[in-house]
């Protein structure tokens, strides 16, 4: 075979190809669809558009954003901020409708099985309680908020009967959450998870820079965390006078006017306390255990992963007072992915960072807020879909204090070296 003739083999070959591509293109088109329905018509994100691990740990630009916090509003539908109390109280009876019934299986038909299988039952039940009991914070968490409903009185009221009935001071908490948000990512006057510069920390922290050191760490954040941050503001911003208390009226994070509705909350949740009491006295310590306590444990368990992951992040800045400014601050969360646990938590985990730009938002506008605002935020807007349990053992390690980068100050960054 010639020279000429071999090219113009090749040539025939190439186009043939090309033909038969062309042909299983237009044969399989009409069925290009057909795989992300059969996962439940779930689109599949192209991998150009996918966010790895890597990309979600890149650091967010800390520099002033080029909008403004009107603009961030304008790009969000009108009706997102609007506020309906029955669909609001729809939520409330949908919550109490499954503790309820939860509660009804659990006293009525568990203590008729066997032995083992009634204990595995009993782990069943504490999961779906205490995942059911964090929806109902959730919705008093909007009630402190004003994102109830329209008129404060209903929003106080509900808020004060849900938080008691989770031994939440509701006042107390909603007056030190909003200085949450009015001061997030301030390393001076941020009230929760604030964390220390490398100066601060103390002699033994290198004893827990280790895999079971840190299993410690994060037993006790999941286990006490959340009741010694009420009690003794563990973890909280620091104050050098009085006694830094959800439950104490004159603590240093109080006002004057504040000091009568903290008595309130006190008050509540000691008449909680005397109720618990008084079941225990009727049924039995066990009884109030099984049926109250380790749900309410798991609450507990499930609120200190979300808020620890939301502000805990290797890409997210913190700022001293010379440069921080609100709008960086509220920018400084992430978004996070919880499966189905997302609608079960009323979408708090996956729109945290719109939540912490217009917190009056219903969380039933949430999602739809968040999706129109991502184009505007672009690098500013952090999502993390990492596993959770990954997640916490990964903030642990890596979010162990902070430190400004050489020749920017103001501006500090998570380091993990000790």
């Amino acid at each position: 075979m010639t020279e000429r003739e071999s090219h113009t083999t090749k040539e025939k070959l190439r186009e043939a190809a090309k033909e038969r591509e062309k042909k299983n293109r237009d044969f399989l088109s009409p069925f290009q669809g057909c795989g992300t329905m059969a996962a439940g018509g779930r689109m599949s994100v192209p991998p150009s558009q996918r966010k790895s691990e890597f990309d979600s740990l890149k650091r967010v630009p800390y520099s002033k954003p080029p909008f403004t916090l009107s603009q961030i509003k304008n790009a969000i539908p009108p009706h997102c901020f609007q506020r309906s109390v029955l669909r609001s109280f729809s939520y409330v009876v949908c919550d109490l409708i499954l503790v309820s019934l939860f509660y009804y299986v659990a006293t009525n038909y568990i203590h008729h099985l066997p032995h083992p299988l009634s204990f595995v039952a009993w782990m069943i039940y504490w999961a779906l309680q205490g995942t059911v009991f964090l929806g109902v914070w959730v919705l008093a968490h909007e009630c402190g908020h004003h994102a109830f409903s329209d008129y404060q009185w209903i929003d106080d009221t509900v808020g004060l009967v849900l938080h008691s009935s989770l031994l939440v001071p509701y006042f107390s908490w909603k007056y030190t959450h909003r200085r949450h948000h009015s001061n997030t990512g301030c390393l001076e006057r941020d009230e929760v998870f604030v964390p220390k510069q490398k100066i601060a920390l103390r002699w033994w922290t290198k004893c827990f820079y280790n895999p079971p050191g840190r299993f410690i760490i994060i037993t006790t954040l999941l286990t006490i965390g959340w009741p010694i941050y009420l009690a003794f503001n563990a973890a909280g911003r620091p104050y050098d006078q009085g006694f830094a208390s959800h439950y104490n009226p004159y603590a240093p994070m109080f006002n004057d006017r504040e000091r009568l509705q903290v008595h309130v909350s006190n008050a509540v949740v000691l008449a909680v306390i005397y109720g618990l009491h008084r079941l225990v006295l009727a049924k039995g310590l066990a009884w109030v255990v099984c049926i109250y306590g380790v749900p309410y444990l798991i609450n507990n368990v499930y609120l200190v992963i979300i808020t620890y992951l939301h502000h805990s992040h290797p890409s997210l800045p913190h700022y001293d007072s010379s440069e921080w400014d609100w709008l960086r601050g509220a920018l400084s969360t992430v978004d996070r992915d919880y499966g189905i646990l997302n609608k079960v938590f009323h979408n708090i985990t996956d729109t945290h960072v719109v939540h912490h730009l217009f917190s009056t938002i219903p969380h039933y506008h949430a999602t739809e807020a968040t999706n129109a605002i991502k184009p505007l935020l672009g690098e500013y807007y952090q999502f993390d879909g990492t596993p959770v349990c990954k997640a916490i053992w990964r903030e642990t390690k890596e979010c162990i204090y902070v430190e400004p980068d050489k020749g920017k100050k103001g501006v500090f960054w998570y380091r993990n070296k000790i």
